[in-house]
């Protein structure tokens, strides 16, 4: 059986996109991961896989490059809500979400971000806005769930931390039960941050959208920035909105790369 897929992006983020709405597709880590490899399968950052849901227009399930299922993905979000065009409300294991085809791009409301130390999760308790807690000169990050969990570090100079080293060590800290997406900032301007991200299971990526939502917001509580923030990340743009007590806005472009199959008994599950 030839089971179809859309290979899509949103600023280098890329991803198959598997529509499972009106036929099953069964996906285990093991078959996402062999999907995702860049060599032997289609490749991809993330496999988004598409089913029906009873609280939402559709259920969005994601998996990382490595197989493991995860909560959330803005880009994937904007993905998806280029897909089905108009307003949609999806399903994620992060949360209910929502998507908006606009001129400027597609927007999300990402829902409210969570700042418990319990609620991203940490081993432990601690002050989130200002961790206690650092990694050579990686130092008192913010901590902030936005449907998944995010440690964001505000620097000087966010090109000059040697993230491909230091990301998965702070990725792995047993700090972080369930592991923790990695963010290095800085401010280049008013309401204007750069953006580098180590991804959880999938490394360093030319974009995250819940990591430059986690940012901004970030920012925003430290006071750096106003209500609303462009974050430039390696493969480009991003719009943050986030009112004060309200839920935060993701604007940006999400692309079509192409069309295809595979074969069904090529990628076992």
């Amino acid at each position: 059986m030839h089971i179809p897929f859309r290979k899509m992006h949103g600023l280098g983020n890329d991803f198959v996109v598997i529509d499972a709405r009106q036929v099953p597709v069964p996906m285990t880590a093991r078959r996402a991961a062999a999907l995702a490899d860049r060599r032997t399968g289609v490749g991809c950052d993330q496999l988004i896989l598409l089913e029906p849901s009873d609280s939402a227009d559709v259920k969005m399930r994601i998996f990382n490059h490595d197989g493991g299922e995860v909560e959330a993905c803005g880009n994937a979000s904007r993905a998806v809500g280029l897909l089905l065009g108009g307003t949609q409300s999806i399903e994620t294991l992060g949360g209910l979400i929502r998507s908006e085809a606009r001129d400027a791009g597609i927007s999300v409301d990402m829902g409210a971000p969570r700042f418990g130390w319990d609620e991203i999760p940490l081993s432990y308790a601690m002050d989130t806005l200002e961790m206690p807690v650092g990694w050579e000169d990686l130092e008192n990050p913010v901590g902030v769930n936005v449907g998944n969990p995010h440690v964001i570090f505000l620097v000087p100079d966010a090109d000059a931390v040697d993230l491909a080293r230091l990301g998965p060590i702070i990725e792995c800290d047993p700090l972080f039960p369930n592991k923790i997406n990695v963010n290095v900032a800085s401010l280049v301007g008013p309401d204007h941050l750069k953006l580098r991200v180590w991804e959880r299971g999938a490394g360093l990526t030319q974009a995250c959208g819940t990591g430059a939502c986690a940012t901004a917001v970030a920012a925003m509580r430290r006071k750096l920035t106003g209500r609303t923030v462009r974050v430039d990340l390696p493969g480009g743009p991003l719009t943050i909105t986030w009112p004060e007590n309200g839920t935060i806005d993701m604007t940006g472009p999400a692309t079509l790369s192409f069309e295809g199959t595979f074969e069904d008994a090529d990628f076992p599950a």
